[in-house]
């Protein structure tokens, strides 16, 4: 007979004010599967032995968003060793289901309840379903009492890429300053939507920004490492490791969002690159059905720059193919 131990603690709550100086591996039981099994997220935690900010960044609320949990784990690895002030909180695999499943979606075991979107159901509903409960015990065990300031990893939808770029609730000073140190290609001003962590981090207290890393589900290694310098500028920033953040250059900020969807199914050709400005009326892709005819050509409705296109040419009718910001 073969058993399997682990040497890592399995904790149903965590107040990392109450951990020893170091770092630290743990198992979070954040809830029961139908069959009454833990399920068990890994939490990695570097508390400092000085007094300071309480941070938290979590990544992979969307399964299929892999370059942002690398980016996590891979700050982690950088955090190893460091001296720290306060403490770093790294949740790097929020949604299991979905990740294992390559999706965004949060996967229930109810048969009642369909796959769903969990970044709009934060802080979650201990009375709620199956994804609301798994938010509220995440949220409530885990995620608030450990932080000062939050940090979302995400990348753009499978299928669609991003820049290096940043939602930021610019009525919260320090969430804008935190955009702006991480040196981004484009800040989105964003008042936020109810149900996402990063609003339900601002409504609670906790600046929060949410950061896109690149193309869905393939790991865009440069912009991993980007996004890695500027999450430990703004440690710096805040004091929590030692060093002075890099200075804090011009990018694009934009509060307008034009989404170009496709008109009807087919293949989609796009003609604009990330980061081109682009004028009204210009073209910005050509769509052809199964046969190769153009059954439809898509122009820029406004002056703008290019924040997001297709990767994948099979576009479904409503789904994006351009997204402009200006």
């Amino acid at each position: 007979m073969k058993t399997v131990t682990t040497t890592l603690p399995v904790l149903e709550s965590l107040d990392v004010d109450q951990l020893e100086t170091g770092e630290h591996k743990f198992e979070f039981a954040v809830a029961t599967n139908a069959l009454g099994q833990r399920q068990h997220l890994p939490v990695r935690v570097f508390k400092g032995d000085k007094p300071g900010k309480k941070v938290v960044i979590t990544a992979g609320v969307h399964g299929d968003e892999q370059s942002g949990i690398v980016a996590a784990l891979k700050l982690a690895n950088e955090l190893v060793d460091k001296a720290i002030c306060g403490c770093v909180t790294i949740v790097p695999a929020v949604n299991p289901t979905g990740i294992l499943r390559h999706s965004r979606d949060f996967y229930p075991a109810d048969p009642d309840t369909s796959p769903s979107n969990m970044n709009r159901y934060f802080p979650g509903n201990p009375e709620g379903n199956e994804v609301q409960r798994f938010i509220a015990s995440l949220w409530s065990n885990l995620l608030r009492p450990s932080a000062d300031i939050a940090i979302d990893l995400h990348t753009q939808t499978s299928g669609t890429t991003y820049p290096l770029y940043v939602f930021a609730d610019y009525r919260v000073d320090a969430a804008k300053q935190m955009a702006l140190q991480l040196n981004p290609d484009v800040i989105l001003d964003d008042p936020g939507e109810k149900g996402i962590l990063e609003t339900a981090w601002n409504e609670s207290g906790v600046p929060c920004i949410t950061i896109e890393v690149g193309a869905g589900r393939y790991i865009d290694s440069p912009m991993v490492e980007r996004t890695i310098e500027g999450m430990l500028d703004i440690l710096k920033m805040h004091g929590v490791v030692q060093g002075d953040a890099q200075p804090i250059q011009s990018c694009i900020e934009g509060k307008n969002i034009t989404s170009i969807k496709a008109k009807q199914g087919g293949f989609v050709e796009c003609h604009v690159s990330l980061m081109q400005e682009v004028e009204q009326g210009e073209l910005l892709a050509t769509q052809m059905d199964s046969f190769g005819d153009v059954i439809e050509k898509y122009h820029a409705p406004s002056k703008g720059t290019v924040l997001s296109h297709c990767v994948e040419a099979l576009r479904a009718p409503g789904s994006l193919v351009v997204r402009l910001i200006s």
